[in-house]
């Protein structure tokens, strides 16, 4: 597997925050910070109806996450890891079945969230991947598709994070 795709599968499991962007009701960019749990083919947030994020989602499904490694306390920062994924949202409506897979992924990667998901105004939302850029460090950065995605998500759920044999 690419050194690179190991390292992206590296950034999505030991990050678990990312900034959203949406764009509102005229058209302004709007950033959020979202949890976010890795599925097989997506990445899965929890939302409340009550955010301007989830209005926008609604509005328009496109939109960006970036997901980064953190600064450190001291020394240089223009080389962080990061990548900046383009999504398409889908909010399941209340009853969809696939409600209960989602509500599952997001579990297993944040338990002490359980009490949050019978509340009724939050909801689940599955952001599927279209393409991203990863920057790993200087000269280090590459555009990816949806297919190069899905197999750093793949990568990324393993507990061990080692390629599958």
């Amino acid at each position: 597997m690419h050194t690179l795709t190991r390292a992206l599968a590296r950034l999505l499991r030991e990050q678990r925050v990312a900034s959203l962007a949406t764009l509102d009701a005229n058209g302004l960019p709007q950033l959020s910070l979202v949890p976010f749990a890795i599925d097989t083919d997506a990445l899965v947030i929890h939302v409340s109806a009550l955010a301007a994020h989830t209005a926008a989602l609604e509005r328009q499904p496109r939109a960006a996450l970036m997901v980064h490694e953190g600064a450190p306390a001291q020394g240089p920062v223009h080389a962080l890891h990061r990548v900046a994924l383009q999504v398409q949202a889908r909010l399941p409506p209340a009853h969809d079945p696939s409600g209960e897979h989602l509500r599952t992924v997001y579990l297993a990667r944040f338990p002490e969230a359980l009490p949050m998901t019978s509340l009724g105004d939050f909801r689940f939302v599955r952001l599927g991947l279209i393409e991203a850029r990863q920057v790993a460090g200087f000269g280090a950065a590459r555009s990816l598709n949806a297919e190069e995605l899905v197999q750093a998500l793949a990568q990324a759920m393993r507990p061990d994070g080692h390629d599958a044999a």
